[in-house]
């Protein structure tokens, strides 16, 4: 987005700002991500101590992500679904 002379750099800065958190790819990134924290947080209880965020996200990836997305673009919300 181009910043122009009249427009204040702040106020351009919070239309770029606007436009990313509009964009279907951040609102992919968003969900992926609660569904991590999700994920983080099932898999604390079981272990019975905080796992961190870098192994509940590696273990989700392998056991969980492709499944979520295809449940997703069948759902017609993901970011390949709405760009097709």
């Amino acid at each position: 987005m181009e910043k122009t002379a009249d427009m204040p750099t702040a106020q351009a800065e919070k239309k770029e700002s606007q436009f990313v958190k509009n964009s279907v790819l951040y609102k992919e990134f968003l969900a992926e991500r609660e569904e991590i924290l999700k994920h983080k947080w099932i898999e604390s209880e079981k272990a019975g101590a905080d796992i961190g965020f870098e192994k509940a996200l590696l273990d989700w990836i392998v056991k969980h992500r492709s499944n979520w997305r295809q449940k997703r673009l069948k759902e017609g919300r993901g970011a390949t679904a709405a760009t097709s």
